[in-house]
């Protein structure tokens, strides 16, 4: 079983503010929608509650601390054990956050899809620190700013060196 983490982030690594991402980049959500779908997803409850709705064509499963009833394509789950039981895709489960389930999560990834946004903006939810890692860059495509979108930012897939 794989565990992949896919996430967009600000040069100086962060995530959201006030429970929101700060910035909007169309391709970005492509490329989101692309890495994710027919998967099963994990997430935070604070991420869930940003989404607002399931996550279409997706095994969705929100780590809580809360008893939240199960409805639809939608399981809420109390640990990472069972979040991972539940998982219907083995292959590849995808990790869209957020800060405190990507620093559980990161030790256990071999895969990073990541969008890297070249600015620096205040928030107060982060990415963890990852350089540290060995990681090997598999694939990179960069982005300037145009008419879709106001930032220069570039997609990443990162697999894990193993020891």
């Amino acid at each position: 079983m794989n565990i992949s983490i896919i996430a967009a982030i600000s040069e100086n690594f962060v995530i959201g503010k006030n429970n929101s991402i700060p910035w909007h980049i169309p391709l970005d959500l492509i490329w989101f929608k692309k890495h994710t779908i027919n998967k099963s997803i994990i997430m935070g409850r604070l991420t869930w509650d940003s989404i607002k709705s399931e996550l279409p064509m997706r095994q969705n499963i929100i780590l809580t601390r809360k008893n939240i009833k199960n409805y639809k394509n939608v399981n809420f789950v109390n640990s990472i054990q069972k979040a991972m039981q539940l998982t219907i895709n083995k292959r590849e489960i995808m990790v869209i956050g957020g800060s405190q389930l990507y620093f559980q999560m990161l030790p256990l990834a071999s895969t990073l899809y990541l969008t890297k946004i070249q600015i620096n903006v205040q928030g107060d939810s982060y990415f963890p620190k990852y350089k540290h890692m060995k990681w090997n860059k598999v694939f990179e495509e960069k982005h300037k700013i145009n008419k879709n979108n106001n930032y220069n930012f570039k997609f990443q897939i990162l697999h894990r060196i193993k020891k």
